[in-house]
Order: C-alpha cells, then sequence, then structure tokens
C-alpha cells in the first residue's frame, strides 16, 4: 500500500487531537505487509513542519518505507502527465509522481482524493 500524503496528514491530526479517526480506524484494521510513502509525500507532508521540525517529522514517518524516484518513474510520470494533458484532465505534478510511483511498484495507492487519482487508468485505489 502507497500511502498518499492526505493520510499521513489526517493520521497526524487525529494524533494531535488524541481523536482516533478514519485513518486511524484504517491502520487499526491493516492485514498487509507494506505501507510505505513516495519521496514526493515526504517533501508534500514536510510544508507542514517548520525547520525545527524536521526531527519530529522523521519520527512520525518512520515505521514507513520511503520510495525514491528514479527514471522508470520518471517516464511513468511523463506518460500520466502527456495522457491527462491531452484529455484535458491534469492532475498536477506532485499527484502523477505519486501515482507513477504506486505503479511501478504495483502497490495500492491509499487516498481520499479519489477525483485527481481516479483519472489514471490501471492504478489501483483504496479510500480511508
Amino acid at each position: 500500500m502507497l500511502l498518499d500524503t492526505c493520510f499521513l496528514i489526517d493520521l497526524q491530526k487525529e494524533l494531535k487531537r488524541k481523536e482516533p479517526g478514519a485513518a486511524h480506524a484504517f491502520l487499526a484494521n491493516w492485514r498487509g505487509d507494506y505501507l510505505g510513502y513516495s519521496l514526493i509525500t515526504r517533501m508534500e507532508f514536510l510544508e507542514g513542519y517548520a525547520d525545527s521540525g524536521l526531527g519530529i517529522a522523521d519520527r512520525f514517518l518512520r515505521p514507513y518505507k520511503c520510495l525514491f524516484p528514479d527514471l522508470e518513474t520518471a517516464w511513468r510520470t511523463s506518460r500520466i502527465e502527456w495522457a491527462l494533458r491531452a484529455g484535458g484532465n491534469p492532475i498536477g505534478d506532485h499527484d502523477a509522481w505519486i501515482a507513477a510511483t504506486a505503479l511501478q511498484h504495483r502497490l495500492t495507492l491509499l487516498t481520499r482524493n479519489r477525483n485527481h487519482f481516479e483519472r489514471i487508468p490501471g492504478l489501483p485505489i483504496a479510500g480511508y
């Protein structure tokens, strides 16, 4: 399972409020063996932290594996972007990179942002 940025943000908010919600419920019921996120998700997530917050963010993300883009990811991203722009349905560069990472590693993307990601043929999506 590849975690989208919105999932990590929701999980973090639930922890801060000390009120379990949909993100916690998903993790409580998760029976798979892999939870990861893309480097692009890491960048988006870190935007919510001040310069002094990197250690806190690192501890929060530590249980999940970060997948780094490579040449194949770049190619897949370019194909996603090209096809969506040609169809008049672009989703934005960051989401295209995240989707390409999921496709490359044959992972289901966990997101509540179905509106963007459902535009990508063959991308398995799960909600929470």
